[in-house]
C-alpha cells in the first residue's frame, strides 16, 4: 500500500490545501486555521483593552451622584470611598470628587456630633437647576431690557449728530479750543511758583515756623533756668555742655 505523501505547507492540490497550512491562509473551504483564530481573539482582546480609560471628572462626578440618588441614604466619607471604586472612581479620588459637588451644592453635607455626613437627592439636583434657571431668565430679561435702553440712548445722541458742514466746522473749531486750552494750561505750570494761592501757602507755613523756633527756643530758656536751680554747683559742667550743642551767648528769639 502507498503511504500518503502530506503537501508541503502552502502548496495547492486539487483545488484545496492541506491541513498544515501556513498560518492565516484560508482554505478553500473557508475554514481558517487555529492559529488565525487565536491571532483574532488577541487583537479583538488589544482593541477591548486599548479603549478602556479613566473616568473624566464629570464622569466621576456623575457616578458618585448616582450613588446617592439611588440609595437616597447618608453616608460617612470611608463609606464613599469604598462604593467609589465599585462605579470606576478610585477611593483616593473620592474625596475630591464628593467635595466639588458640595461646592456645587449638588451634595449636601452636615457635621453630626463627630461624623459628617453627605447625601443628595434627585429633587436637590431638580430645585438647583430650576433655581439657576430662574436666575438665567431674570438675567437675561434684565439684559434685553438694558439692551433697549442704550438703544434707545444711542439714537437720542444721534439726533442733531448728522453729518453736515456746519457738524464739521464745531468739530473743528472745538478741536481748536481744546489745543489752546492744553498750550495755556503748560504756560501756567511754568508759573505755578508765582501763583498768588502758592506764595500765601508759603508765607503762612514761614510763619508756623518761626512760631515754632521761637517756641523752641524758649523751652531752652526754661531748660537751663531749671538746671541752674537743681544743680547750682554744676555751673562750669552746664555751660561746656551748653557750647558743644550749640548754645552760645548770642543765642536769642527770632524777630
Amino acid at each position: 500500500m502507498t503511504e500518503e505523501m502530506e503537501t508541503p505547507p502552502g502548496i495547492r492540490f486539487d483545488d484545496t490545501i492541506n491541513k498544515r497550512s501556513v498560518d492565516g491562509v484560508e482554505a478553500p473551504n473557508g475554514g481558517t486555521c487555529q492559529a488565525t483564530m487565536q491571532a483574532n481573539n488577541l487583537y479583538q482582546q488589544f482593541q477591548k483593552n486599548s479603549k478602556k480609560r479613566g473616568l473624566s471628572l464629570e464622569e466621576k462626578r456623575e457616578q458618585m451622584l448616582q450613588i446617592f440618588y439611588e440609595s437616597q441614604d447618608f453616608y460617612l466619607l470611608k463609606e464613599l470611598e469604598k462604593l467609589g471604586p465599585k462605579r470606576g472612581v478610585i477611593s483616593q479620588s473620592v474625596k475630591d470628587v464628593v467635595q466639588s459637588l458640595v461646592d456645587d451644592d449638588l451634595v449636601l453635607k452636615d457635621k453630626i456630633g463627630t461624623f459628617v455626613y453627605f447625601w443628595s437627592l434627585p429633587s436637590c439636583a431638580g430645585n438647583q437647576l430650576r433655581n439657576a434657571y430662574n436666575k438665567l431668565e431674570s438675567d437675561l430679561s434684565n439684559s434685553k431690557k438694558r439692551y433697549l435702553e442704550l438703544v434707545e440712548h444711542r439714537d437720542n445722541l444721534k439726533r442733531g449728530r448728522e453729518d453736515s458742514e456746519e457738524r464739521e466746522s464745531a468739530l473743528e473749531e472745538l478741536k481748536a479750543v481744546e489745543l489752546h486750552h492744553k498750550k495755556l494750561k503748560e504756560e501756567l505750570a511754568a508759573y505755578a511758583d508765582s501763583d498768588p494761592a502758592a506764595v500765601q501757602a508759603m508765607k503762612d507755613a514761614i510763619d508756623v515756623a518761626h512760631s515754632a523756633a521761637n517756641r523752641w527756643t524758649d523751652n531752652i530758656f526754661t531748660l537751663q533756668q531749671w538746671c541752674s536751680t537743681t544743680f547750682p554747683q554744676a555751673k562750669e559742667q552746664l555751660e561746656h555742655m551748653y557750647r558743644e550743642v550749640g548754645i552760645t551767648e548770642d543765642f536769642e528769639y527770632l524777630q
